[in-house]
C-alpha cells in the first residue's frame, strides 16, 4: 500500500481513539445519541464528515 495512505489511516485511528481515552463517558453518551439517530440523519453526519475531510485535504495541498 501507499505509505501516505497508511500514514493517513494511522492518524485517523489515533484521532478516533483520543475521545474514548480522555473522556470515555462523554464518548459513550455521544455514541448512544448517534445510535438513536434516523438513517437520514446519520447519512447527513457522514456527508458532513466526508465534506469536511475533503476540504481539509484540499486546503493541505
Amino acid at each position: 500500500m501507499n505509505t501516505t495512505l497508511i500514514t493517513a489511516l494511522g492518524l485517523m485511528l489515533i484521532l478516533e481513539g483520543v475521545l474514548p481515552l480522555i473522556a470515555p463517558q462523554a464518548w459513550r453518551e455521544t455514541f448512544k445519541r448517534m445510535v438513536a439517530l434516523k438513517d437520514g440523519q446519520l447519512r447527513f453526519v457522514g456527508l458532513f464528515s466526508i465534506a469536511g475531510g475533503a476540504l481539509l485535504f484540499w486546503l493541505s495541498k
